[in-house]
């Protein structure tokens, strides 16, 4: 049997009101939350949101102090870590700089009393399916960051875990280094076909690895969906802002129809999509995307929403011009293709369609 075959055996993680308090304080607010076999998801969030909270309270190395936490329909309570069908990455990724490479994969199975040579085999088998076959006899100080992180996972997978922990284990590589090991993370995860539970503060890796995402702000969870949802439907003021950027508008709900609505404005009157329901006369604010916004110097059919704005700077990033603008005491940013065509400073007619925006309850934004 490969490696792959035994560890596809993916079970799922069933929070049921589950809570943490501290003293008097609420990590994470009872929570409800079933995350399924095989899948790849992410608990995305600023630090202390009570992300990695929730990790330990699969883990095993935290109690609910309410709820329960179920793993493949077995209740986990007074279970310990090292009964759990789980492993964890942390984010040090913890290493044994005096053993070999092989040898910290097979850390764990010695633990269990696995014999010398069956825990050398499984190493190199599993060193093998992360792409280090010919390195198990070097010290972790001759790798590189990205193989270094290799070994963790391979590390964790020998004891053929169920559930997959993996609390920002990307966070101290560089980012062309992040940006490759997002793509062997999600290819280890498709090959070997377990859970895995990623924590991360970083929109990106999530949106980029996920099968769905959980975004939490002080200890409540927002809104699950699968990644394009999240960026394209975002259900509060707060995953509007911390998935993505965003213009934000505030103002006041005029009349609605067939699910579009006004909103009176300091930019004037604009219309988007209610998806709330809003009523007529409620405060609220308007969100709409940076590449959804585009100049609209010469066009000669302008969308529903226009209006003029100022242009103060200009700052490219390779295939992208970020454009940033101001109206009405409003900060704006437009993100458009880098044609080669850099427009000039000075007024501007701007604009989006209706459905290109959306009407959301005020609340709290994200700041990070």
């Amino acid at each position: 049997m490969t490696v792959a075959a035994a560890l596809a055996h993916g079970k799922d993680v069933d929070l049921q009101g589950a809570a943490m308090r501290f003293g008097g304080f609420q990590a994470v607010a009872p929570t409800d939350l079933l995350i399924h076999a095989g899948e790849f998801f992410s608990i995305l969030g600023p630090s202390g949101c009570g992300k990695t909270t929730i990790l330990r309270m699969i883990s095993g190395f935290l109690q609910p102090t309410d709820g329960r936490v179920l793993i493949g329909g077995q209740d986990m309570k007074g279970v310990g870590p090292n009964k759990r069908p789980t492993a964890l990455i942390f984010q040090n990724l913890a290493l044994f700089p005096l053993m070999s490479v092989w040898e910290n994969v097979a850390f764990g199975l010695e633990a269990r009393g696995v014999a010398r040579g069956e825990r050398k085999r499984r190493a190199q088998a599993l060193l093998e399916l992360v792409a280090l076959g010919d390195q198990g006899d070097k010290r972790p100080s001759e790798l590189s960051g990205g193989q270094r992180q290799r070994v963790a996972i391979a590390r964790a997978l020998a004891v053929e875990p169920a559930v997959l922990l993996l609390d920002e284990p990307l966070s101290a590589l560089d980012l062309k280094l992040r940006q490759h090991m997002r793509a062997e993370l999600r290819a280890i995860q498709r090959k070997i076909g377990i859970t895995f539970v990623y924590i991360t503060h970083d929109q990106g890796e999530a949106l980029t690895m996920s099968d769905r995402i959980a975004v939490m702000n002080q200890g409540v969870i927002e809104q699950v969906d699968a990644a394009d949802v999240l960026y394209n439907q975002p259900r509060t003021a707060f995953v509007a802002t911390f998935v993505g950027e965003h213009n934000t508008v505030p103002g006041t709900l005029g009349a609605t129809h067939d699910g579009v609505c006004r909103i009176d404005t300091p930019l004037g009157p604009l219309h988007a999509l209610n998806p709330h329901a809003l009523t007529p006369g409620s405060p609220a604010l308007l969100f709409v995307r940076p590449e959804r916004m585009r100049l609209l110097n010469g066009a000669t059919k302008p969308p529903a929403n226009a209006f003029e704005a100022t242009l103060h700077r200009r700052d490219l990033e390779g295939a992208f011009l970020h454009l940033h603008l101001e109206a009405a005491g409003q900060s704006l940013v437009v993100h458009q293709t880098n044609t080669g065509t850099v427009p000039a400073p000075g007024t501007h007619r701007l604009g989006f369609e209706p459905d290109e925006a959306r009407v959301l309850p005020p609340g709290a934004l994200a700041h990070e």
